[in-house]
């Protein structure tokens, strides 16, 4: 039987949502070893001049405790 962990990550990006995720992911995994997956638990933006300046990404990161 697995034993998991969960972690909540936030991150952000100035290209996409997508990207914002995979460097949460990325970056979550150079320090927590096992990542099995990521959920996007929330998707915001900020704004500058009326403009998109960021996109951020609030994940739920699991991973497996051996």
């Amino acid at each position: 039987m697995a034993i998991m962990k969960v972690i909540e990550v936030l991150a952000d990006s100035e290209k996409s949502w997508e990207d914002a995720t995979k460097t949460a992911v990325k970056k979550a995994s150079e320090s927590v070893k096992h990542v099995r997956s990521a959920f996007v638990q929330s998707q915001s933006v900020t704004v500058e001049d009326g403009e998109v300046a960021k996109f951020r990404v609030n994940l739920k990161v699991t991973f497996e405790v051996k």
